[in-house]
Order: C-alpha cells, then structure tokens, then sequence
C-alpha cells in the first residue's frame, strides 16, 4: 500500500515530553519496545500519523499529524499507558512524562518546516553523543525513526509515514541514499564525526 502526501494540515505538532523531574524514563530496551508498541496503539486509537520520532532515555520527539484538532488527547493516553506499564516493570509509582509536554503547532508552516523539525528529530541522538558518525552511525540508533527512512530491507511499521518528509526535500520514497547522505552531511556539521 503506498503512502499518500497529506495537504498542509493544522493539526499537524512537534511533540516534546521530558521525563519527570528529569527522570529516566527509558531504563532498558523492553521500555523503548513497549513505548513503540503504546506509540502504534496511539495511531490506531487517536488517527495519528508518525512521520519522525525519537526516544532517548530522557524525553522523546515526534513529529504527529492528526486528523483531529486536539492531539492532546492522544498524548495523555500515551503517557499514561506507558506509565502504567513502567512502574509495574520497575516498581514505581506517578507519572513518568511531565505533566504537560510541548505540542508546537505546524499550521500553515511550508516544507522547509517539515524537513526541520525532522531533521532536528533524527540528530538528536547525534547531538546527546548516544552515536558517533561512523561504522554504523545514526543508523545504528534503534529507537528512532531514522533507520525506517534508510534501511530498505526493512519496511518502516504501517504508522509511520516517511513520505512528506521526504517529498520536503524534493526526494522521492526510494531516494534513501541522497536522505542518509543529507542527514550525515548535517551531522558533520554539528562537528560529530
């Protein structure tokens, strides 16, 4: 089934949520699996679109459009859901996300926007020195959308829309090199190697 280009939507958000009290909020792999699993189950629940994300042990971004004006909704099921199984896990009790995360609206923002936001999304285990540009690079990062947009052996989870971001960049779906080649070149311009 091929991916269709949404029109500009107003409920389109970059999505920031932190751990609580600065708190780790992904301890182990199984957290960062069960948080993509919560993740998938949001779409189904709340018409979300993924087009980028990243889950680092602190905080996550993503990068939503819904079909709906609110994604908030959508947001508290998430934080809640993975609470819930994280304090069964590791035996703790609250909230593992802030109270309130950051949704910056995308209304009316050109491609220039898209292909920004996701770019900053992709880098960001780059910047937090969790990789090194290198034998595997950004791409060995396993909890981030980044290797769905590049590994063509694997096709991304049915959630995730790598398409619009693509087309921000004047690229086309099979045009994974030039996009690996893109976001490496601005890895190399934040001085990693």
């Amino acid at each position: 089934m091929s991916e269709v280009i949404h029109r500009e939507s107003p409920w389109a958000y970059h999505v920031m949520a932190r751990g609580n009290y600065g708190d780790v909020v992904f301890r182990e792999d199984q957290d960062y699996t069960q948080f993509l699993h919560l993740m998938a189950e949001a779409c189904g629940r709340s018409g979300w679109r993924i087009h980028a994300y990243v889950l680092m042990p602190g905080h996550c971004h993503l990068l939503v459009e819904t079909t709906e004006a609110d994604a908030v909704a959508g947001m508290e099921w998430l934080r809640g859901a993975y609470a819930l199984y994280h304090n069964r896990r590791h035996h703790r009790l609250g909230p593992r996300f802030l109270d309130e995360c950051k949704m910056v609206p995308m209304e009316g923002k050109e491609g220039v926007y898209w292909h920004g936001i996701s770019t900053y999304i992709h880098l960001n285990p780059v910047r937090a020195g969790l990789v090194r540009m290198g034998l595997q690079g950004l791409k060995g990062y396993r909890w981030s959308s980044y290797p769905c947009y590049v590994n063509r052996a694997d096709s991304p989870p049915a959630w995730l829309c790598t398409q619009r971001v693509l087309a921000s960049l004047g690229l086309g779906p099979a045009d994974t090199q030039r996009y690996e080649a893109y976001l490496e070149g601005r890895a190399r311009q934040l001085g990693v190697r």
